[in-house]
């Protein structure tokens, strides 16, 4: 018989891994954004540089093995170099899926004497005219200067490229920068219908035929290289990956900027609350949401209404 272990977040005293999204404050406004971040984006009660740190104590006693950051723009938080520095004391891998703007010298210094496990950044054109045009008040030399840094520093960061109809053809070509940088990995997948992407799908959304298309000359491209950056592309757009989540849900906690704890971010269920229980108590409460009949409810309605999916960014109760 199969050994079915892991199968099931229930098979977990804590999650394997935790998302934090430290804020949603960044510089970029971005079309495809899942979060609608921006500038004047923070969440009005984002957790305070104390509750912060107390958290990331409470990661490492809890014996959570990873932490993503992304956001909103975490290295824009004034105390996320000292999260991570608690993170890194309790042998607590770290990604962080950042623009790379704030990635000096000495930040890159730090990450590489901390052995980070991952540095994720978008580039989603070959120019700065594409990329910028899908990334208003984002850097494409920025991004790029910061994945050089990144691979002359050893950490072989992840390029990652979001298609849509601005920019899908652009994709082999965005493959040759990441060759030509020291990235480790490309990474793209089917646009997700969340956040401003939902709310200008007819514009974005890529067609099959299409998406195909360039999934297969991407293919090629690194075949033709001998795979030297690695070829990654998620298989499933996001209704997939809410009716799989739900039948199979993974070991993992979702937290937003202002401590609650999520089932995923394409749900706008939050049954957890780390200003209101301990991570332990979180993570229970979100274990509970998975089976809640009001969830079960809402996914088999989003699988045949799509549209709901704009409700994705709210907290809502799962009981």
């Amino acid at each position: 018989m199969t050994d079915q272990r892991g199968a099931s977040a229930g098979d977990y005293r804590a999650p394997l891994f935790l998302a934090w999204q430290l804020t949603n404050s960044c510089q970029g406004r971005c079309l495809h954004c899942c979060e609608e971040s921006g500038p004047d984006r923070a969440w009005p009660k984002e957790l305070s540089r104390d509750e912060a740190l107390t958290l990331a104590r409470n990661i490492v006693k809890l014996g959570i093995p990873y932490v993503v950051f992304g956001g909103g723009e975490p290295l824009g938080v004034p105390h996320f170099w000292e999260i991570c520095e608690i993170l890194h004391g309790g042998e607590v891998a770290v990604k962080i899926e950042t623009d790379g703007r704030l990635l000096d010298d000495a930040a890159i210094a730090r990450l590489k004497a901390w052995r980070v496990s991952c540095v994720q950044i978008s580039v989603d054109g070959a120019s700065a005219e594409v990329h910028e045009r899908l990334r208003p008040g984002g850097s494409f030399a920025g991004a790029l200067t910061a994945i050089l840094k990144l691979g002359a520093a050893g950490l072989g960061p992840e390029l990652v490229f979001i298609p849509t109809k601005l920019n899908v053809d652009e994709a082999p070509a965005v493959y040759d920068l990441a060759l030509n940088s020291g990235a480790r990995t490309f990474i793209t997948g089917p646009l997700m219908r969340l956040g401003r992407a939902a709310a200008d799908w007819e514009r974005l959304a890529v067609d099959d035929g299409d998406w195909r298309r360039i999934v297969a000359a991407l293919e090629e491209k690194a075949r033709r290289c001998g795979n030297k950056v690695r070829l990654a592309v998620y298989p499933w757009d996001i209704r997939e990956e809410i009716r799989t989540r739900h039948e199979r849900p993974q070991a993992m906690m979702l937290v937003v900027p202002d401590g609650k704890a999520k089932l995923l971010n394409a749900l706008p269920f939050a049954p957890g609350d780390l200003r209101r229980q301990s991570l332990a108590e979180a993570w229970e409460a979100v274990q509970r949401g998975w089976k809640s009949p009001k969830v079960s409810e809402f996914v088999g309605r989003v699988l045949a209404e799509p549209g709901l999916l704009r409700h994705a960014n709210e907290c809502w109760e799962a009981a």
